[in-house]
């Protein structure tokens, strides 16, 4: 994907949480997606998250996103790559505390 072709990542953030709000609502009102969003959504659907823990992990990853985004970031890191990250800080951490 063209970096050019992307809004700034101000806007990209913003249609990033509404896409998020829309998912955390249940209820998509639209039909028509950016390439970076069908991504993102594909990516979700993909971690097959237990609906249990859904909403608290799709809240955490959305805060996990705006941070990333702020640090310069020009689109949203995905759902497996935030997943990945919080595993590997737990097991880097278990073993800090076991040695």
């Amino acid at each position: 994907m063209a970096y050019e072709s992307l809004p700034d990542s101000e806007t990209v953030l913003a249609q990033f949480n509404r896409l998020i709000q829309e998912l955390l609502r249940g209820n998509m009102q639209r039909n028509t997606f950016r390439p970076w969003e069908i991504e993102i959504l594909l990516d979700i659907e993909s971690c097959n998250l237990r609906e249990v823990n859904k909403r608290d992990t799709l809240r955490r990853y959305q805060k996990a996103v705006q941070r990333h985004m702020e640090k310069g970031a020009r689109l949203p890191l995905k759902l497996s790559e935030y997943l990945n990250a919080v595993k590997s800080k737990r097991a880097g951490g278990t073993e800090r505390a076991a040695s």
